[in-house]
Parts: structure tokens; C-alpha cells; sequence
């Protein structure tokens, strides 16, 4: 960590201090919890009957500012387990004794004091309130569960950011305000593509044009897999729970699982990842060297379970849809594989306007599968076939799959946010755990490697990057609806029906907007709703067989011949080819 950044994350931690202390004062019934930095910011957890209220920020806020100008000594002083339980028993902070009785006996507990107003903290700290300046903001409150556990009490969390300039916070409430517009989950809703409800939770309700829109994602990964020599496959969705047990899943990730006691009383499980079907599939009769390596792509539908509070929108659902295949390989062949995938990724990303992609190695988790020796022989091959492509990339240690080392495709958005995408892994485990082999050139049977790979990674979550990436306005091509003729009276309507019937034909998304409205009218609207191409028809249009387009963002409008229409929508609105 660099100086500036460990100077940041004091300031930041100060301040969620300093937060927690003027809540008290202004709040004296409230206990406090925990407050620790975090990107960008901090948060304090605290526990009191009334809701806090935006308002109830703006005065919080001002508190802080007044301790900022009083310009406090901050100290500390170790105590005793004893003294310490003592010490906050004294002031009714319950929190404060479970977070005692949870600190290794043999580690030392200090009490920090912002002037006389203390709290248990490791530190460290700055060394007077006056130091963390006044360039911060609280920005909500939100509910948080005890430790994080939806079966402890709830309490409330107040977040803010601080920086060590006004021009720095400046910039980044700037940042938030563009994020805020850019909300899927708003944009979803401005736009008709989906909508969740209480009935399912984490669950997508997919209306016709967000279907669409996801509709022409798999199209589009369906065309380059099958360019690339992926057969596709699809494998059920429930299982019985031998087969997790076997693959490792239900060990090292039946936290996350769905399991079920069917009538036959044997106990399902709703499929959390697609590997170990596909490795029911290529078990399907024998497999020689010869045939390898095979390339086998599903779009399989992934149950996972997702804590209610962490559900996000598209980001984090409990039901998405991933872009997985699986590559059975020998040995020699993963470098030649890998350096496959890294490039096709690459293109991918591209074609969607990323192309600032960074790459993280990770290494083996403490939760796995497999003896030191596969891990070790895994982490090698990755890492060699890393350096056979000359790409870039730092390590993220610790946080590979429970089965493998993986790479982690990083895209950076429009306002500058990091999304992890998609993944490449080496398994030398489940292929052996699982039973699967090849007949190697010497007639003996092996287990070949397993590639996992995911490109966009959860189809729904890259929709939902996609929609704040370009703010709703998609390229062409994506658009659920790539154009609406608008004729400007309704004595054009046969005219316009016409064009539509040219253009659908052609396979371009169109669609006409007769009503009897203003031709301002429907241009504002149709903008609204982020449709790339309008067609205007006029009578003038009509006599001389002409159309006049005007596209999204631009004031220019054109004028194009109706023979020529369908090129110039083959060009602006079909899919990348390669």
C-alpha cells in the first residue's frame, strides 16, 4: 500500500470514528458496533430503536465538522480483558463486550479516545481530529445484520466517503451522481426490460425486450463459440446430491447450495455450476487422445444462494445464466488452450467497446480440493501459459476456485469501474473425482485436465454492466428495438408499414409508432426510451420514396433512398463478424 492510500484508509477510519461519536452525542441512546474503512469510504453499524433520516445526516454531519474544528487529541490506552468488559459494561455498549469475548485471549485490546469519547479499536490512528479535514460526506443509511448473519438482530449502518481534498470529494460525489443515473436497475425499469418482485427473490422477470436483449447475447457468444470449435450441450438442472458430493461442490460450496427432499426421499440439489454435468456428458463412451482437445459450451442455468440483503439487482441474483464451457485437454495441450481462450476473450470485450482489460492470476484457496502436489503442478501450467501469451497480469492470491488456479478478466467501464468477468481455470481434480478419462497414446487410461471457462461470466450481471457502461443507449446491434418509423400523419401509416415489412425482413428490430401524436412528441419519447434510428415519413418521404433518419444523440437528420435502406441498417445494426 502506498502512503498515500494507508494515509487515506487512517483518515477514512477516523472519521468513522468521529461519525459514531457525534451520533452519540446527538443520539445519546444509541450503541455503537463497528465502523471500519472501506473503498472509497467508511460505515459505522449502530443500534437504536428510531430510524435515522436523511436529515438526521445533514445534522450528523455538521456534529462531525464541529469535533473536526475542536481539534481533539486522539490517544489510547491498553486494558485488561477484565477492565476493558468493565469499562463498556459501565457504558452499556453490548456490541462492544461480544467483540471482546470474540478477540483471541493472547492479543492485546486497546481503547482509542477521540477527546474523552473512546472506542475498542486496533488503530491506528491520526493524532488529532483537526488532521482529517473536513472533505467528507455521509451519503445513506442502509440495514445491516449483526456479524453479518440474517438470523442476528438488525442494525443500522450510516456510509460516507472522505478524501483528503475538497476537489477530490468533489469529483468523487460527481462520480456518484453519473453512477446513480446509470442504475441498471433504473434503467431496467425507464427502458420495459425487466423487473423482480418479492415472489422470487434473485430472480429475473424478463419482459420482451430485455429478452430480446439477452436473446442477442447468446446469439452472439453461440456464433463465436461455434467459430472457435465449441459443441454446445445443455445438462439438467437438478441433481442428486452423490453427484455434488462427489465433485467436492457440497463440501467446499454447500453454503451457497439449494438442496431439496424430493417424494422418492432422495435429496436433489439445484445445480450451482454446470462442470460436473458436462463431465457426465464426455463420459459418454470412450474418449481417445485423438479426440482431444474437445471444446464443450453450455448455457446453463445456476442456482446459487445469495443472503437477501446482498441481492443487487442484475449484479447478484440467486438464478443466473452462464456462458460456461469446458475444454478436456492432455497436459501438453493447456498452454496452446489457454492462449485460445485469452485471445477470444480479448476479442469479445472488444466487440462491446472494453478494451481496457486487466488480468488477475489466483492462486489456491484455503477451502479446496486436491493434494499440494495437483495444486502446485495447476498453478505451474496457468502461469507458464500466462507467460506464452505476453499478457500482463498481477496476482490475486488466495482466491482461486475450490477445484483450481484461475484467471480473472477485469473490465473497466465508462466512469471508470472495475467489473470481473469472465474466468479461465485448470482443474486436475474433478475429471479424476468424477471418473473421467482418454485412452493415451500408450493404451493406458488418463484423466484429462479440465479448462472451465466463462466469458461474459452471468449473462444477467454482463446485461448489467452492458446498461451502465452505455447508459442505456446500447450500439445499434444490441438494442432490443434498433429503429421506429414515425409517420408524421396517419395518412402515411400504408407507408410506414411498408418500411416495416422491408426492414423486418432484412432482420432488423423495427417498430412503428402510429399513434396520433406530435412528430416532436414521438422523437422525444422514442429517445427516451434509448431507440438508436428514428424514421420520419413524411409526404414528402412518400413521393419521393425516401426516408428522413435521425439517430440517437445527433441533431443532423439524413436523407436515404428506400432501396438503400436495407444496407445501410445491414451495416449500422448486425451483429460483429469475425
Amino acid at each position: 500500500m502506498s502512503d498515500k492510500a494507508e494515509h487515506l484508509e487512517i483518515l477514512r477510519h477516523d472519521c468513522a470514528h468521529i461519525m459514531a461519536m457525534a451520533v452519540q452525542e446527538l443520539f445519546p441512546e444509541t450503541q455503537v458496533s463497528i465502523g471500519p474503512p472501506i473503498e472509497n469510504g467508511f460505515y459505522y453499524d449502530f443500534a437504536r430503536d428510531k430510524p435515522f433520516t436523511l436529515d438526521d445526516l445533514e445534522v450528523i454531519e455538521a456534529k462531525m465538522k464541529e469535533i473536526v474544528k475542536q481539534d481533539l487529541e486522539i490517544t489510547y490506552k491498553v486494558f485488561s480483558r477484565k477492565d476493558a468488559i468493565k469499562f463498556f459494561e459501565d457504558k452499556n455498549e453490548t456490541y462492544k463486550i461480544k467483540i471482546i469475548n470474540d478477540i483471541p485471549v493472547d492479543e492485546e485490546l486497546k481503547v482509542y479516545f477521540h477527546g474523552d469519547w473512546p472506542d475498542l479499536c486496533r488503530g491506528p490512528h491520526l493524532n488529532r481530529t483537526s488532521e482529517v479535514g473536513t472533505a467528507f460526506k455521509l451519503t445513506k443509511v442502509a440495514g445491516a445484520y449483526w456479524r453479518g448473519d440474517s438470523s442476528n438482530e438488525m442494525l443500522q449502518r450510516i456510509y460516507g466517503t472522505a478524501w483528503e481534498t475538497q476537489k477530490e470529494l468533489d469529483d468523487y460525489l460527481l462520480f456518484l451522481e453519473e453512477a446513480e443515473k446509470r442504475d441498471h436497475r433504473k434503467l431496467g425499469k425507464e427502458l420495459d426490460l425487466f423487473h423482480f418482485q418479492e415472489e422470487a427473490p434473485g430472480s429475473v422477470f424478463w419482459h420482451s425486450k430485455g429478452w430480446t436483449l439477452f436473446r442477442t447475447l447468446i446469439n452472439y457468444m453461440r456464433k463465436r463459440q461455434e467459430d472457435a470449435g465449441y459443441e454446445e450441450i445443455n445438462t439438467p438442472d437438478i441433481m442428486d446430491k452423490s453427484l455434488w458430493e462427489l465433485s467436492g461442490h457440497l463440501e467446499k460450496f454447500g453454503d451457497n447450495m439449494f438442496t431439496t427432499e424430493a417424494r422418492e426421499e432422495r435429496v436433489y440439489a439445484l445445480k450451482p455450476m454446470n462442470c460436473p454435468g458436462c463431465v457426465q456428458v464426455y463420459k459418454q463412451g470412450i474418449k481417445s487422445y485423438r479426440d482431444l482437445p474437445l471444446r464443450v459450451s453450455e448455457f446453463g442455468k445456476v442456482h446459487r444462494y445469495e443472503p437477501s440483503g446482498a441481492l443487487h439487482g442484475l449484479m447478484r441474483v440467486r438464478a443466473f445464466t452462464q456462458d460456461d464451457a469446458h475444454i478436456f485437454c492432455t497436459e501438453d495441450q493447456i498452454t496452446e488452450e489457454s492462449k485460445k481462450v485469452c485471445d477470444l476473450v480479448l476479442s469479445i470485450y472488444k466487440d462491446f467497446g472494453f478494451e481496457n482489460v486487466s488480468i488477475k492470476f489466483s492462486d489456491r484457496p484455503e477451502k479446496r480440493v486436491g493434494s499440494d502436489d495437483i495444486w502446485d503442478k495447476s498453478e505451474k501450467a496457468l502461469k507458464e501459459a500466462m507467460e506464452a501469451t505476453g499478457l500482463e497480469y498481477s496476482l490475486n492470491p488466495g482466491e482461486g476456485a475450490f477445484y483450481g488456479p484461475k484467471l480473472e478478466f477485469v473490465l473497466r467501464d465508462a466512469i471508470g469501474r472495475e467489473w470481473q468477468c469472465g474466468t479461465l481455470q485448470v482443474d486436475l481434480n474433478m475429471p479424476e473425482r468424477l471418473g473421467g478419462n482418454y485412452v493415451s497414446n500408450d493404451g493406458a487410461k488418463k484423466n484429462p485436465v479440465m479448462l472451465h471457462r466463462a466469458l461474459f461470466g452471468s449473462l444477467e450481471r454482463f446485461t448489467g454492466i452492458l446498461l451502465e457502461h452505455y447508459a442505456g443507449k446500447l450500439p445499434a446491434w444490441l438494442a432490443p428495438v434498433q429503429a421506429i418509423i414515425a409517420p408524421i400523419t396517419s395518412e402515411l401509416n400504408e407507408y410506414a408499414d411498408e418500411i416495416n415489412e422491408q426492414l423486418k425482413n432484412n432482420g432488423i428490430r423495427v417498430q412503428t409508432d402510429l399513434r396520433n401524436e406530435k412528430i416532436s412528441y414521438k422523437i422525444r419519447e422514442n429517445s427516451l426510451k434509448k431507440v438508436p434510428y428514428m424514421i420520419i415519413l413524411g409526404k414528402k418521404e412518400l413521393a419521393e420514396r425516401s426516408v428522413t433518419l435521425r439517430t440517437l444523440g445527433k441533431e443532423d437528420q439524413e436523407k436515404i433512398n428506400v432501396e438503400k435502406l436495407n444496407d445501410f441498417f445491414e451495416k449500422e445494426c448486425m451483429m460483429p463478424s469475425h
